[in-house]
Formats: C-alpha cells, sequence, structure tokens
C-alpha cells in the first residue's frame, strides 16, 4: 500500500542527503513524497513583503530541483511552499503522514552538536515517526540498531525496527543499558552479586521486550547488547555508527509531553551516528 512520507527541504547542504534518504526509501516501498518547505511568516515590519517574496521564489526553486532529481528516480513526488513557523507547519504536515524526514548539520564527532532546538521539537511533536538524516556519508551501511527499556515508546521503536530489518533482510541489534545506583565516594566498590543480578535482571527485561519478534520475523537476525553504563546514547550511537538505521522511542505523554522527547533521546540525536527514527 502506497504510503505518503513528508520530506522537510531547506538551502541547507543536508536536505540533498535528505531528499536521497528519502527517495531510497520511497523506490525500495512504493510510497510517494511530499516536499515540503516553509517560508516563515511576516511580522509586519516595512518593507517585508519584498523579502518575504524573494524568499518565497528562492524556496520554490530549491523545492523545484529536488522535485526533478526524484522524478528521474521514477518516485512519485509532491511538493508544498507553506507560510508561517516551521516547527508548527511541519508538525501539522505530519499528521497524515507514514513518516516525516528532516536534515541535521551535524557531521560526526569533530563537530559541535548541530540538532537544534526546533529539530528536537518536530521530532518530540510529530504526529508519525520521524528520521533524522545526518549530514553524514552512510554509503555502504547495513543493520539496524534498537534503544529498548521497557517502556511503551520502546516497543513501538522495536516494532518499527524489526519490521524494516525483516524489510530490508538485515541483522536487528537490541540494545539496553542499565546503572547501578549512585554510592558515597567512601564506598570503593560494589558486590560483585549485585552488579551481576543487575546485568541478569536487564538482560531478562530485554529479552522479554523481544519475545515474539524471531516468531513475527523468523527470517531476522536479531543480536542483543546489554551494557552497564550511565550515558545510554553513547552506547546506542556506538552501537549505531556501522548501522544504516537507528531507532529509539520519544517518552513524550499528554499534552505538554507530548512536545519533550526523553533525555535519552534527546542525547542520542545530539550526536547522531546515522540516520535515527523517533518513534512514539
Amino acid at each position: 500500500m502506497e504510503q505518503k512520507v513528508v520530506v522537510a527541504v531547506t538551502d541547507a547542504a543536508v536536505s540533498r542527503r535528505v531528499v536521497d534518504w528519502a527517495v531510497d526509501r520511497a523506490a525500495e516501498r512504493g510510497d510517494r513524497l511530499e516536499l515540503i518547505s516553509v517560508v516563515d511568516g511576516a511580522v509586519g515590519v516595512g518593507e517585508e513583503d519584498l523579502v518575504v517574496d524573494w524568499a518565497q521564489e528562492w524556496t520554490e526553486d530549491v523545492l523545484r530541483n529536488h522535485a526533478e532529481r526524484v522524478r528521474a528516480r521514477g518516485v512519485p513526488v509532491e511538493v508544498r511552499l507553506d507560510r508561517g513557523r516551521p516547527v508548527e507547519r511541519l508538525i501539522a504536515a505530519s499528521e497524515d503522514a507514514s513518516l516525516l524526514v528532516i536534515g541535521s548539520d551535524y557531521r560526526g564527532t569533530e563537530s559541535r552538536p548541530a540538532r537544534g532546538p526546533h529539530g528536537m521539537r518536530i521530532a518530540a511533536g510529530a504526529h508519525c515517526p520521524v528520521v533524522v538524516v545526518p549530514d553524514l556519508d552512510l554509503t555502504g551501511r547495513s543493520g539496524v540498531v534498537v534503544g529498548v527499556d521497557g517502556s511503551e515508546a520502546s516497543e513501538s521503536a522495536i516494532a518499527f525496527a524489526a519490521a524494516d530489518a525483516d524489510r530490508s533482510g538485515e541483522a536487528l541489534t537490541a540494545v539496553s543499558t542499565w546503572s547501578p545506583i549512585a554510592i558515597p565516594l567512601s564506598v570503593r566498590s560494589y558486590p560483585e552479586g549485585y552488579l551481576r543480578n543487575m546485568q541478569t535482571l536487564t538482560e531478562e527485561a530485554l529479552g522479554i521486550s523481544m519475545a515474539g519478534i524471531s516468531t513475527r520475523y523468523p527470517d531476522v537476525k536479531v543480536r542483543r547488547v546489554v551494557e552497564s553504563s550511565e550515558r545510554p546514547e553513547t552506547v546506542v550511537n556506538r552501537l549505531a555508527s556501522g548501522a544504516r538505521l537507528c531507532v529509539i522511542g520519544s517518552h513524550g505523554r499528554g499534552r505538554l509531553a507530548r512536545f519533550l522527547l526523553g533525555s535519552t533521546s534527546q542525547q542520542v540525536l545530539l550526536r547522531l551516528a546515522t540516520a535515527t527514527v523517533v518513534v512514539r
């Protein structure tokens, strides 16, 4: 069944990678694309209309050029030029989409964290899964990594990741982390039995979360990774550094929380290792 994938386009260099990523996925799955750009709304400054008109003409050219590349791949595409606040307009555009694809100008460990607050708000507030594509060459990568913490959001992430791995014929790596409770500095170490039990309990919880995947997707090779770490995002991104896709859950709940990401999800997006999907 054909689905609509909304792709946010700007004049930033990373937009070419964003569109290419979306085209590759749409070509494999028979989906159609909607390329959308948003020109910020006017605020009533003198001669502002001239600036807005120029921005609109420039943006129309950007959309047209990207659409021509998409059509050359045989993928159905529509373009939309919207006006208003970009975050709000992109969240609204996600209401009838199966996927929203946005870009990040993060370029690896030598780059500063570049996924700014607007991107975080879009990822947290969208009505569909959001893919954040970094400004990295992902050619030749394989495999899907999913972060698992036993929450409802991570269950949705597992379902998305397993279906994607099955469709692409790639391996699925499920990762969970744990950290011991904080102890006074005067206490030098933890009892070995305590650390062993934390590891075992987390392995068991991961097994429960992944139960049924092998039955539903018998051809998917699943690897389970459990590590002790106070920074789960570093483990997820390390494992995702050679993967084609990473999938994480958004823990937002309720009217206000829908516009917030969990701390781990936010940190993963700050230093992207690969194209990363945020699923609620």
